[in-house]
């Protein structure tokens, strides 16, 4: 049933921004503090305040257009959104609707069917609501310490087809904005959060289905289940006769069902207009060519320069990439390294295992490329290269000290590992017998044994060799 079936998916990110204070007034921007310690009269829209709109809103914003390939406006403007909702004091938000500062934009995404180019619609900015806070012995309260923070909303194209597509292009665009240094993008702390728009349709089709809204996903992997779900949800509905209601759903973390809140709002319900107490945004090219030079060096740029420097896979360029610390490490250690390969294999498979909570990586980079040569020399097979990396991961030791008092310097001598080869085959007549009677399967048992004997130092390619032409002699 779901293989007739394909979903279509849009995503509205918010991200908060990295500023002092909020969008319109001097409020400090600060998390975890205690409830409505950081509101005045301009955030909790008391009667006759003027907002007046933070330079560095406008910057950051700028930063994310150009970031994500955007058309940048000269001319923008801020709108009211007026809707009623208890975490919003004011009852209408400062946003931006018909003319937004930046629009028409991309990110290009890595898939198992190669690069996917997902279209960004528009980029703009606007403030946050409170937040409400829910006890189950004295009922819920408002904290509007949020009301008022600097946000920009980031709004794609209904490019994508599946969770996976879903999630890569999340973990890119959050890479992204990362590296601008607009935001932290702390997902535990609203700081990055997702809305998605899902609908779905028979393979083939071109129009859209009806869409639902699920609000305020903070989790790659609940982002996920959210989309799985939900999309089961509505082919179950659709093949059973139902009708799919436009509607606002959340995601429950306990069930990982989603489950209707109330009536999804069209641009209308919102009754926007101009906000008359801010002047019209103007951006002439000097600032705008200011604030682009300002910007570092992005992953895409990167990940072009490391497939053509080094010859690295498109995949592991994504994924070395995707924190700009990391990526920063890995490129001093490639200066000191020969095998780029063995050491981006060395980063996915142990590093990241072993990384701490942090995020630091405890040994230095120049002891990682050490490892990767000792590797690609055939010093160290690639286990002994691993048992190494995790050592010094334990102990700061130098990885050359580690080889030496561990005595795991490997044996690519032939002449010291034929011995070895000539036991095995002494030792195992069944493995032999059924080698020759052509289970080929056998010769990886040999194999196991082979590496066993020689106390896991024999080199596999030497080994392997000598192995197949003693069996070829018998």
């Amino acid at each position: 049933m779901l293989s007739d079936y394909e979903m279509v998916l849009g995503l509205e990110v918010h991200v908060e921004l990295n500023t002092a204070t909020k969008i319109f007034c001097g409020c400090a921007v600060s998390y975890g503090d205690e409830p409505n310690t950081h509101c005045c009269p301009v955030c909790m829209g008391f009667p006759g305040i003027l907002p007046v709109l933070n330079q560095k809103v406008i910057e950051y914003a700028i930063k994310a257009g150009i970031a994500t390939n955007c058309t940048i406006a000269s001319y923008s403007k801020q709108d009211r959104k007026n809707y009623f909702y208890p975490d919003l004091p004011k009852a209408y938000q400062i946003s931006q609707y018909d003319l937004p500062l930046c629009e028409n934009g991309y990110l290009t995404i890595e898939t198992e069917n190669g690069p996917k180019r997902i279209g960004i619609t528009r980029i703009h900015i606007e403030e946050d609501a409170g937040k409400l806070v829910h006890d189950p012995q004295k009922g819920t309260f408002i904290d509007c310490n949020r009301c008022g923070v600097p946000l920009i909303e980031i709004v794609s194209e209904p490019d994508m087809r599946s969770e996976k597509e879903a999630d890569a292009y999340l973990r890119k665009l959050r890479s992204v904005i990362r590296y601008t240094g607009i935001s932290e993008c702390k997902m535990n702390e609203g700081a990055f959060r997702c809305d998605v728009n899902l609908s779905v349709r028979k393979k083939g089709e071109t129009a859209f289905g009806t869409r639902t809204e699920m609000k305020n996903l903070n989790s790659f992997q609940f982002i996920s289940k959210a989309i799985s779900y939900e999309y089961q949800r509505q082919v179950a509905a659709l093949e059973a006769g139902e009708s799919i209601v436009q509607e606002t759903r959340r995601f429950d973390r306990q069930t990982g069902k989603t489950f209707s809140m109330r009536g999804k709002e069209n641009a209308d319900d919102y009754r926007y207009f101009p906000d008359p107490d801010l002047p019209p945004i103007e951006n002439d090219d000097a600032f705008l060519r200011e604030i682009e030079a300002s910007i570092p060096t992005l992953p895409d740029e990167r990940k072009a320069s490391w497939i053509e420097k080094y010859g690295l896979p498109a995949y592991d360029c994504e994924q070395l990439l995707e924190e700009k610390e990391i990526a920063d490490y890995f490129e001093t250690a490639l200066k000191d390294c020969a095998y780029p390969k063995i050491l981006s294999n060395l980063m996915l498979s142990e590093v990241f295992r072993l990384l701490p909570e942090t995020g630091k990586i405890p040994v230095p980079p120049t002891d990682l490329a050490a490892i990767a040569n000792m590797e690609g020399k055939e010093i160290l097979s690639s286990s002994a290269a691993k048992k190494v990396l995790r050592e010094c991961f334990e102990t700061k030791e130098r990885p050359e000290d580690i080889v030496q008092k561990r005595g795991l310097t490997q044996i690519s001598d032939p002449e010291l590992l034929l011995p070895f080869v000539l036991e095995t085959i002494q030792e195992n007549p069944k493995m032999v017998s059924d080698y020759q009677s052509g289970k080929t399967n056998a010769v990886k048992a040999l194999m196991g044994s082979l590496m066993k004997k020689s106390g896991g130092k024999g080199n596999p390619k030497v080994l392997s060799s000598l192995l197949e032409d003693a069996l070829s002699r018998l």
